[in-house]
């Protein structure tokens, strides 16, 4: 199949640009069937906003626990109810090796 290059323009930013050859031949290999709708800087900062600390950028809000098997204070990304224990990293490591 031959590829040419076409304009875009970002749903970001508005800036046009160009979706290249091969760039569309790089998108068909790895099976990718929708062109881009950002253009290069925008996608890099989208990427980097997503990958950020925790989830989509954004620092994930810790809970302070006690942990039921050593006692020893800890901090959980839930908030818990207490009807069932909660653990630390270690010794939640050791209930789920058994």
């Amino acid at each position: 199949m031959s590829f040419q290059d076409k304009s875009i323009q970002c749903a970001d930013c508005g800036a046009t640009f160009t979706f290249s050859a091969e760039d569309q031949e790089f998108f068909q290999s790895k099976g990718y069937t929708n062109e881009p709708k950002r253009c290069m800087p925008c996608r890099s900062a989208r990427k980097s906003e997503r990958s950020g600390s925790g989830s989509y950028g954004a620092r994930r809000e810790m809970f302070p626990a006690t942990c039921g098997a050593c006692g020893k204070s800890t901090e959980v990304p839930f908030q818990p109810r207490g009807d069932k224990p909660v653990y630390c990293s270690d010794c939640y490591r050791k209930t789920q090796s058994r």
